[in-house]
């Protein structure tokens, strides 16, 4: 990986350490092992070599100034969210931004929020190309 290149797509294990060290910060292996574990079983070394797997990819990034290493997400959460759904639109559903949503929205029942959300959503992007 060049420094140009976005990390690699993360598989949904390291979603799961993503979305901890997204939601605590710099964390200790020992940290995120405690985090994860509390979901499902996973064995410390198991912890150690994702973050291992995934600092060689480039989504975390690890200190090594104390004892035990720190380790952080390399990229804020809208970053990596929008790469993997760009990813997944562009391979799964031929680049079709309506079939992703169509679909998603077949999956599981959006609330009357998140349908709020969505048209505030377009409209923003709607407006945003009129002015451009």
């Amino acid at each position: 990986m060049t420094p140009d290149e976005p990390p690699a797509r993360p598989t949904a294990t390291e979603l799961d350490i993503l979305r901890i060290l997204w939601d605590r910060g710099p964390s200790t292996v020992r940290e995120v092992h405690e985090a994860l574990s509390a979901a499902r079983p996973i064995g410390y070394t198991g912890v150690l070599k994702f973050l291992q797997i995934m600092a060689a990819k480039g989504s975390v990034i690890r200190n090594e100034d104390q004892r035990a290493h720190v380790y952080q997400a390399a990229e804020p959460p809208e970053t990596t969210k929008r790469r993997v759904a760009g990813d997944l639109m562009r391979r799964v559903f031929a680049g079709s931004a309506s079939e992703l949503v169509l679909h998603a929205l077949q999956d599981r029942a959006a609330s009357p929020e998140d349908i709020a959300e969505i048209r505030r959503m377009l409209d923003a992007y709607e407006a945003k190309g009129r002015d451009q």
